[in-house]
């Protein structure tokens, strides 16, 4: 056999665990192509999870598509990445936990196991956070009660394994399909400005200097190349048994290059069209940034115009949840053998790394409340990302390797590429460790604002913005009371004040405001709770608000 099944597949049982595959011929048959295709599902799922919801709807909502090259240069790294996870297994038969206890020195094994349990932990986090809210979005659950039920639900799941690898994988494969079938459905019900989103495709290196958009990059990045999955891949492609034959290995490679490019693509749309949606729901609307799941559910079906839309993004979050959270528990059996050659049965390994996530979960849930979810999610995919160059420089290295990988070594094209991508992960890293860093020895005090020129600022803005609003009802008023509305203007001109009935506009104004409450969102609502529907009005009074808060700060200016 060109590989063996080994004993951290996912399931237990020669016939339950592996897939005989037949040799093709010399032109490939779907026979066997639907044979070896599978296993790169299981891992694109996890590019897809909880995590990547709250980085991708922060980014869209606060930068427009300016981060999209960002998610579409990710997945091109994935997709590099696990092809060379493919290439280890198949060459080796060694995952990838297993070629560093095998081949690197023995003090640094200890260390890369911890920080690859650490990345399971914070990929865990995510999705026991995600399924929970998506339960809270559907059915009304609490949270605590949500973040409780869910870290006992996957088992469930798991009882899967026993029916076979190719069911998991069916499972998964359908989850992944809902998921792009809901967000499919946003975008329809969104029809976004697709100039724009092709823009957005164009690399800005320069946000590298933001300091808030290399937060938002890193943890991109770190959602979507996971650590965690390099272990896994590398071991699933072990679960395909080939004949003996000199043909058989490069076919094997081919195939599972094959399959993963076609399932991260499926996952990159996905990505992108999360950033799309809240690029074009929430930052092109007006409406202020959203960084909280269930506000961007709020948010969805009143700005697209149907209760639909809301239904669909938590659909597709608990979907999303539930089908990630099964392989993270895989890949957490993969690393704990492969580094430390310990196997823990599947429920055992689930309750350890669920038992982990829980602790910091529910204690932010009961002690900061539920707003604090999302920074704990986004907080999760940075430490993903910090993660990351420990699994990705020694995967790249083992296949650079010719007396380990043989005729399957990486050729040099590939190997360039892919020190170009370990190194562009590195450079990300530091720019965010240099901005936290930075955000953190800040201390100086800011020099004192000029308090009469920020005064003067913020009255224009806050003026701009209730005209905006003046002029949302007035279009509104005329179209339910058109005669009153009139005479309203003929009074404004000063040509027959005596003909305005003041109890009829009142009691127009008033039907005017109560249809605008029943029919737009509320975008924004400043400082002095009063409520902004149009785009333009919630804008302005945005940065009205935010220059009082500089007034606050520096000076204490007369007339607020």
């Amino acid at each position: 056999m060109v590989t063996s099944t080994p004993p951290s597949t996912v399931a237990t049982g020669r016939d339950s665990s592996s897939v005989a595959v037949p040799l093709p011929g010399n032109h490939l048959g779907w026979s066997t192509a639907l044979r070896v295709f599978g296993p790169a599902y299981l891992v694109a799922v996890g590019y897809m999870d909880p995590g990547n919801w709250a980085t991708d709807l922060a980014a869209g909502s606060r930068f427009g598509y300016s981060l999209l090259w960002v998610v579409g240069l990710s997945s091109l790294m994935a997709m590099v990445l696990q092809s060379l996870c493919c290439r280890l297994g198949i060459a080796t038969g060694l995952d990838l936990a297993q070629a560093c206890r095998r081949l690197l020195p023995e003090r640094w094994r200890i260390p890369l196991w911890l920080l690859a349990e650490v990345a399971i932990v914070a990929c865990d986090l995510a999705e026991l956070v995600g399924s929970a809210i998506g339960l809270q979005l559907l059915f009304g659950l609490p949270l605590p009660w949500g973040v409780a039920f869910t870290a006992a639900d996957t088992l469930l799941l798991l009882a899967l394994q026993r029916f076979g690898v190719r069911r998991l994988e069916a499972l998964i494969i359908a989850l992944v399909a809902l998921v792009g079938a809901c967000f499919a459905g946003e975008l329809v019900l969104l029809q976004p400005n697709w100039p724009q989103v092709a823009a957005g495709f164009v690399p800005h290196p320069s946000a590298l200097r933001d300091g808030r958009q290399v937060v938002l990059a890193a943890g991109i990045l770190g959602a979507t190349v996971m650590p965690h999955n390099l272990y896994l891949h590398s071991s699933l492609v072990r679960t395909r048994r080939w004949p003996k034959h000199p043909q058989a290995r490069p076919w094997a490679l081919r195939l599972a290059s094959l399959d993963s490019v076609v399932a991260l693509s499926l996952a990159f749309l996905v990505n992108a069209a999360i950033l799309v949606l809240a690029a074009g729901a929430f930052h092109h609307s007006g409406a202020p940034p959203v960084d909280d799941l269930r506000q961007a559910h709020n948010l969805l079906s009143p700005l697209l115009g149907t209760e639909l839309a809301g239904a669909l993004f938590a659909i597709a979050l608990l979907a999303a949840g539930q089908s990630s959270t099964v392989t993270a528990t895989l890949a957490g059996q993969v690393v704990m053998e492969g580094f430390l050659n310990l196997r823990l049965p599947d429920w055992q390994r689930r309750l350890l790394t669920r038992s982990l996530a829980l602790v910091p979960a529910m204690a932010t849930v009961l002690w900061l409340g539920d707003d604090a979810t999302t920074q704990l999610l986004v907080l999760s995919q940075v430490v993903l990302s910090l993660q990351l160059p420990f699994a990705v420089i020694p995967l790249v290295h083992f296949c650079g390797q010719r007396g380990l990988m043989g005729a399957l070594q990486s050729p040099r094209w590939l190997q360039g590429i892919s020190w170009l991508c370990a190194a562009a992960i590195v450079v990300m890293n530091g720019s965010l460790l240099w901005s936290l860093v930075q955000g953190a020895g800040t201390t100086h005090a800011a020099p004192p604002p000029d308090c009469a020129a920020l005064k003067g600022e913020r009255d224009t803005l806050a003026s701009q913005a209730m005209q905006a609003e003046i002029a949302l009802v007035t279009s509104t008023r005329a179209q339910i009371c058109p005669r009153v509305e009139h005479q309203a203007e003929l009074a404004n001109s000063h040509l027959n004040a005596g003909r305005l009935n003041l109890e009829a506009f009142i009691r127009c104004r008033q039907q005017a405001e109560a249809k605008l409450q029943r029919s737009r969102p509320v975008l924004y609502t400043n400082q002095r709770g009063f409520s902004f529907y149009t785009a333009e009005g919630s804008r302005r009074a945005r940065e009205a608000d935010a220059l009082q808060t500089d007034l606050d700060r520096g000076c204490s200016p007369p007339g607020r």
